[in-house]
């Protein structure tokens, strides 16, 4: 479980499909001071299982399915990637509880400075459309983003500086695909409300 507040953005070192898995090796700083092996660790928003760490980087092995339900294939060497460590429940909360699972992939179809922030617009699934509502919560690539506008297969959301500081949203433009995780709360709610 995770809240979506990013530690940092690290960098990819290493991608490549492995005879048994995909291995992903990435560098970081902050997230690896109180990694152990195991742990769980969200890279681009995507709950991943450490299997080999040092002072300065990550590895792990990534399954086909996830590879393919995921953007994570168009990944390059040295592309910034964002690093969120599992939630500890002895301390403050921020953002909102974020799995870690990909629903699904969305595509930025407008990213514009306005003033000091960046104003960015997704093109969604439609069949996830029910899952958006003003001033809901949004993961973005692992980020926790509130939803400023919500238009019929996509929604908008403003970014501050700081965001753009500590994660790789600002280097997001038209054509960037993004993974997207919606409120859990909201997929809960449907499913009650099937029944």
């Amino acid at each position: 479980m995770f809240t979506g507040i990013v530690s940092e953005a690290g960098k990819v070192i290493e991608f490549r499909e492995g005879k048994r898995a995909w291995h992903l090796k990435i560098e970081a700083h902050e997230v690896t001071r109180d990694v152990a092996m195991g742990d769980s660790i969200a890279v681009n928003g995507c709950c991943l299982t450490v299997v080999k760490f040092d002072e300065t980087s990550l590895s792990f092995d990534l399954l086909g399915e996830t590879v393919r339900l995921t953007a994570f294939a168009d990944l390059a060497v040295g592309q910034a990637v964002n690093l969120e460590s599992s939630l500890r429940f002895n301390g403050k909360v921020g953002g909102h509880f974020v799995s870690g699972h990909v629903d699904a992939v969305g595509e930025v179809v407008k990213a514009e400075t306005r003033g000091k922030d960046l104003y960015l617009q997704v093109r969604i699934p439609p069949e996830f459309a029910g899952y958006l509502v003003y001033k809901g919560s949004i993961a973005i690539d692992g980020v926790s983003l509130t939803v400023a506008e919500v238009f019929e297969n996509s929604f908008a959301v403003w970014l501050i500086p700081h965001t753009l500081e500590v994660t790789n949203l600002s280097e997001k433009a038209e054509g960037s695909k993004v993974h997207l995780e919606f409120d859990l709360l909201a997929k809960y709610v449907e499913s009650l409300l099937k029944k």
